[in-house]
């Protein structure tokens, strides 16, 4: 039966610039990271921290989150690279594909952990600055499973299926299934728009928006890990993935709830030093020519004093009618002569 709709998968992963190869997957995983800085770089200004720390972070957290991927998918997939016939070279070639969310944040936690510590600022309101961008950053990621023919669910014919081509290296069968990688990605937008929305409402802070966008993304992947199809480890009949998501999502849960009775509202402080900056800008008046205005007001009010001193001078200053007065003859000759009048006689 034929479909009357499906989307395509490319024919191949990797486009080429030149003799520059450039392969889907890390290129969604790029796009997905600038997204992130860029978003957490607004949310953390808005929350008065300074331009850049979040870009500074990163360096940090990237590194450290794509290891923690790999590590959690290659751990997790071990058989993939390590048993017979495999080659355990291939265990580096991220390109391939193969990033565990899981290890991913975890591991990028600790990154903007030394991160955060070394710019003297709180994880948890970091944290809730990057969250949305984190979930945005996943839902373009996705689109690298897509290019890699990876990662899809159960065969259906539902006119949005997805048309794999069949591969025998790959464990590929030819025909159409539940594109997987698209519900995760409109699933994580969904989340993404959720957390900006609840954090503007109800002013989360403290870690709970971070918290928010683990437990709402564990909802979404416990059911679209169930569709999938790919090989994976089941625990009492269930995927591990779908393990992960019920553990993951108690803890984020409980987290909320403690932090909401413990440290209610958001930080009044994110960044100290952006504080200290402020500060320092208020008391310079905004800006260099705060220094040139209060010399110039110096100078004006020295001015004034002298004029004001130089006006009393002269009001106290005898004018010159009133010293010809003074040095009048007759008055002299006045006084001479009571001067006589009181001398003594010096006749006999």
């Amino acid at each position: 039966m034929d479909l009357l709709a499906y989307i395509p998968s490319p024919s191949s992963g990797v486009i080429y610039l030149g003799p520059v190869p450039l392969r889907g997957y890390a290129f969604c995983i790029i796009i997905g990271v600038f997204v992130a800085v860029w978003l957490g770089g607004r949310r953390w200004v808005a929350r008065g921290g300074q331009v850049g720390t979040v870009a500074d972070i990163a360096v940090w957290a990237v590194p450290f989150g794509l290891v923690g991927g790999r590590l959690y998918h290659v751990i997790t997939d071990y058989e993939l690279y390590f048993t017979d016939g495999r080659d355990w070279v291939d265990a580096f070639k991220i390109w391939q594909g193969g990033l565990g969310i899981w290890g991913a944040v975890a591991l990028g936690a600790l990154g903007a952990w030394i991160g955060c510590r070394r710019r003297g600022i709180p994880l948890p309101a970091y944290a809730d600055a990057i969250a949305p961008g984190i979930a945005f950053a996943q839902a373009i990621g996705r689109w690298g499973n897509w290019f890699n023919q990876e990662l899809y669910g159960k065969a259906t014919t539902l006119p949005w299926a997805l048309k794999i081509d069949g591969d025998a290296d790959a464990g590929r069968v030819a025909g159409t299934y539940h594109p997987t990688f698209l519900y995760e990605s409109l699933w994580c937008v969904g989340v993404a728009l959720l957390v900006i929305w609840a954090d503007r409402r109800f002013t989360l802070g403290h870690g709970r928006a971070f918290a928010l966008y683990v437990a709402a993304y564990t909802v979404g992947r416990f059911w679209i890990e169930y569709l999938r199809v790919d090989d994976a480890h089941h625990v009492l009949g269930l995927r591990l993935n779908d393990w992960t998501s019920i553990v993951v999502f108690l803890g984020a849960v409980a987290y909320m709830v403690i932090s909401a009775k413990k440290a209610p509202g958001r930080e009044a402080v994110v960044e100290p030093a952006a504080v200290g900056d402020a500060t320092e800008k208020s008391g310079d008046t905004d800006g260099p020519g705060a220094d040139k205005a209060a010399d110039t007001a110096t100078d004006t009010a020295a001015a004034d004093k002298a004029a004001v001193d130089e006006a009393a001078a002269d009001a106290t200053k005898p004018d010159a009618t009133d010293a010809d007065t003074t040095t009048d003859k007759p008055a002299a000759d006045t006084t001479g002569a009571v001067a006589a009048e009181a001398e003594p006689s010096q006749k006999p």
